[in-house]
């Protein structure tokens, strides 16, 4: 009885919440919210009248049986029901084209007004963050977080390294697909402030399910001061032990990674720069703490089997060392 209670509880704490594109969070969300609760409403609608007529044909058989009424008569009865039902499906489905054609346009009317420009690209399992600056034109690299001013429209230019990915955040905007080899396009433009849950929508490998990505919409004012501060460069280590750390960190680890400021210039894996700012290890597969961050360096495959970051054995003192520093990348 408990269960029977309980989970109809559980599905609708789908309705909310940080993933779900039942609480849309930004313009695109919201039209395709709409066009959502427009089918629904004029499927269920359909759905009851073909109940309803199904229901008045048996009464009426049901009648004609008892009372001996001619055939002839039943079968005019029947052809008017049938031209009615008829119409009744044309009028939905005219509703339903119109509503879709509004909510496509709703989707990319905002073309021309594009103020900011992003690049994310897909890789197994991980997500390259590029950001146009509008000062320089130069492109500030990040990794695994998304962060949009709110009330403005960011032109999102999607792609993928390896296979293909799905971008997707049910609060701000629809699925669209990431191809190697082209760039699809999908404009945002987020309405509500707070902390949202991005997902690889597409099957892309053993560790699609930790594929994920945190999205933040602030103020305007709070989005320029952030990405003014992830244009710099990494702050040297303030104490030794730090220092020790990026000592270490510049032998293997900068083969992979780049930290704008230092020699570590590798491409294969995620900019670390500001690493520690973030707020999630992996693609979200780890809260972002220095324990967390110690068990992403000494045991990736434990943590995310598959990824391609390599195990590489460090001494204790260097792995604290390095987790160390890699805190201070802020």
């Amino acid at each position: 009885m408990k269960r029977s209670v309980l989970l109809p509880l559980f599905l609708l704490n789908g309705c909310v919440g940080i993933q779900s594109p039942l609480a849309p969070a930004g313009d695109q969300a919201s039209a395709l919210h709409q066009l959502l609760v427009l089918m629904t409403v004029v499927c269920g609608a359909v759905y009851l009248i073909v109940l309803g007529g199904i229901g008045w044909g048996l009464w009426r058989a049901r009648r004609r049986i008892r009372s001996g009424d001619e055939q002839a008569a039943n079968d005019q009865v029947l052809d008017r029901g049938l031209w009615v039902t008829a119409g009744v499906i044309v009028v939905g489905l005219t509703v339903l084209i119109v509503g879709s054609f509004v909510a496509d346009r709703a989707l990319f009317v905002s073309r021309s007004q594009e103020t900011l420009e992003i690049r994310i690209t897909g890789h197994q399992w991980w997500w390259r963050i590029e950001y146009r600056d509008p000062a320089s034109g130069r492109w500030i690299e990040t990794a695994n977080e998304l962060h949009l001013p709110r009330g403005r429209t960011a032109r999102v230019l999607l792609g993928s390294a390896d296979v293909i990915h799905s971008f997707w955040v049910p609060n701000v905007a629809g699925k669209i697909d990431m191809v190697p080899g082209r760039r699809n396009v999908v404009d945002l433009t987020p309405r509500t402030d707070g902390w949202f849950r991005g997902q690889c929508a597409e099957f892309c490998g053993a560790q699609h399910a930790h594929m994920a990505f945190d999205v933040k919409v602030e103020s305007p004012a709070v989005f320029d001061a952030w990405l003014a501060a992830q244009a710099a460069n990494a702050t040297a280590p303030a104490d030794a032990a730090a220092a020790r750390g990026q000592a270490v960190f510049a032998g293997p680890c900068a083969e992979c990674h780049v930290v704008r400021g230092t020699g570590a210039a590798g491409r294969a894996g995620p900019d670390l720069t500001h690493f520690a700012s973030r707020r999630s290890i992996a693609a979200g597969t780890l809260t972002m703490s220095r324990g967390g961050v110690q068990g992403w360096v000494a045991q990736p495959q434990g943590v995310k089997p598959g990824t391609s970051m390599p195990t590489v054995v460090l001494a204790p003192a260097d792995l604290n060392a390095v987790s160390r520093y890699l805190m201070t990348l802020k």
